[in-house]
């Protein structure tokens, strides 16, 4: 499926890998519709991108009725979509248990969130731009009708010391691939996860550069943090090549994540 012309929505696309995915996607014809909690810098964003680039305003992913009228938002500016990429989430870091206190763990109210988010958030986007994408006129001689691409981490399979929370909202989006991928398979939609490594984002923003040399140790090459406009390369590969469907792609420079 061809980037050009087509549109596209990008949750979590005022900034990190969202907003990199956005300007990636602009910058080869594509139109763009940036869903984001942030209002003011999709709003930034969206300026800077021109117009080609259109935000509806505040969007939580987890909300159906605000994703579906963002949805309807986007095709009354846009017209057909041609699917999804899922950037949006949340990070949040606990252990499960400690001796003889609470305080600083795990609780049921930071799983539940850290669940609802990455993913109940990405299933509920992708269910409903799904039952659009089945419904449309197919956009090539192979029938593809559109993409969803779906953001997981390596931390799903290589999860660290705190990251119960996290590695499983993003084994779940990993795990829900084949099978998504399998029931909109009879309509021409694809769906791909990709997995990715240690990337420079808000998320590591916050790390403390004492830690990052024991983050980058299992790092095999390049020995520095992704970019996240290689991610946004990904994504585009992954929308012009109909062949990648139903996988999970690790993002990572080979890194296999041992404890910290």
């Amino acid at each position: 499926m061809q980037i050009k012309g087509n549109t596209f929505i990008v949750t979590g696309g005022a900034s990190g890998l969202g907003e990199a995915t956005a300007r990636e996607l602009i910058r080869q014809g594509a139109n763009v519709a940036i869903f984001d909690l942030n209002e003011e810098k999709a709003v930034s964003v969206v300026k800077v991108l021109g117009p080609n680039a259109f935000t509806p305003g505040t969007v939580d992913v987890t909300s159906e009725e605000i994703v579906k009228s963002a949805i309807a938002a986007t095709v009354a500016r846009f017209g057909k979509l041609a699917g999804v990429v899922n950037c949006g989430g949340v990070a949040t870091a606990a252990k499960t248990a400690k001796p003889g206190k609470s305080v600083g763990t795990m609780t049921l109210d930071m799983f539940d969130f850290t669940v609802r988010v990455n993913l109940i958030g990405t299933y509920n986007v992708s269910r409903q731009i799904a039952s659009i994408l089945v419904n449309q006129e197919p956009l090539n001689e192979d029938g593809e009708r559109g993409v969803i691409i779906n953001t997981a981490s390596i931390a799903y399979q290589d999860g660290q010391v705190g990251q119960v929370a996290y590695s499983a909202s993003k084994g779940g989006v990993a795990a829900m691939t084949l099978p998504m991928a399998r029931d909109l398979a009879p309509y021409g939609v694809r769906v791909v996860t990709i997995a990715p490594g240690i990337f420079e984002t808000a998320m590591t923003d916050v790390t403390p550069d004492s830690l990052r040399p024991k983050l980058l140790r299992d790092t095999e090459f390049p020995k520095r943090m992704g970019r996240p406009s290689e991610y946004a390369k990904l994504v585009a590969q992954v929308v012009e090549n109909t062949m990648l469907n139903g996988e999970t792609v690790r993002l990572d420079g080979a890194t296999r994540l041992g404890k910290l």
